[in-house]
């Protein structure tokens, strides 16, 4: 937890695939003694931090770590023929978000947002294109509505509204987890497949990669927006990075490839060292 009179927050931001980067990182600061008061995640994040909400230890990131080296695509991405020819007589969304339910109701510990064992924020977007913060009701729900990319999940019903993919208003809710009080907010972002030697292959893998792509720059917009008095840190991803965020097969080479490198951020002073905006721009690298 935070010192006397400082709150810390875990910020979890989206990245598809590449959400298993956070449990390297998880691992790693919670080692150290790197615990938060409460978490907010959006999209692929929102899977992370409600989960981590429910076993906030050691042990509960070894149990987040074993579920997502067992996810398959299919397990979230489920496409069939069947499903090919409803999407001509209905084309809202490409995929049906049911894989996605089962897999979130077989694993959390909780079925509504205020029974986590610590506070859990989820980030979502209205249909209006506003931010929306949500930390009661179902979690199941809750979670689906911030992962539904349009277009590619049906938006879910909540509240008498319907909401979309926190990624679109607020991927990185850095400035969420300031106005609820943190005075210390810890980043886990999953960063973007920044050495590809293509373009991703595929509707839903452009789409991944676009997300990732807008979670960059929404990291330096927060940065450059909040406060001195926070004080911000971005656990560092992987650089060069060549997995896109619509293959899961890599799942366990990334969380520890990210476990390595926040323990060398760690020793060298990373936490409290304030992230700086050019720090996360995104970048080529020549192959």
């Amino acid at each position: 937890m935070g010192q006397a009179g400082q709150k810390t927050a875990f910020v979890f931001a989206g990245g598809g695939s590449l959400g298993a980067i956070q449990v390297g990182m998880l691992r790693v600061l919670l080692s150290a003694g790197i615990k938060p008061d409460f978490v907010i995640g959006t999209s692929a994040g929102a899977v992370n931090a409600a989960f981590f909400a429910g076993f906030p230890d050691e042990q509960g990131v070894v149990k987040l770590g074993a579920l997502w080296a067992g996810i398959k695509r299919r397990d979230i991405f489920p496409f069939t023929l069947a499903q090919a020819f409803g999407l001509l007589r209905h084309p809202d969304n490409i995929v049906d978000s049911g894989g996605l339910r089962q897999l979130i109701e077989a694993n959390l510990p909780y079925a509504q947002l205020e029974d986590a064992a610590i506070p859990v924020y989820i980030a979502a977007t209205s249909i209006e294109g506003m931010a929306v913060l949500l930390s009661k009701g179902a979690a199941v729900d809750a979670i689906l509505a911030s992962t539904a990319i349009p277009g590619i999940f049906p938006p879910v019903h909540i509240g008498g509204q319907f909401l979309m993919d926190g990624a679109i208003a607020n991927n990185t809710p850095i400035l969420a987890a300031a106005n609820l009080g943190a005075s210390r907010i810890v980043v886990l972002p999953t960063g973007i497949a920044c050495a590809l030697k293509e373009p991703p292959k595929g509707v839903i893998a452009k789409a991944l990669h676009a997300v990732t792509l807008l979670i960059a720059w929404q990291v330096i917009r927060d940065l450059e927006r909040i406060g001195d008095e926070i004080h911000v840190c971005i656990v560092p991803t992987l650089c060069p990075l060549d997995v896109s965020p619509y293959d899961f097969s890599a799942s366990r080479r990334l969380m520890l490839r990210s476990a390595a490198s926040t323990r060398k951020w760690l020793r060298g002073g990373g936490l409290e060292r304030r992230s700086q905006p050019q720090e996360f721009a995104p970048h080529r690298h020549r192959h």
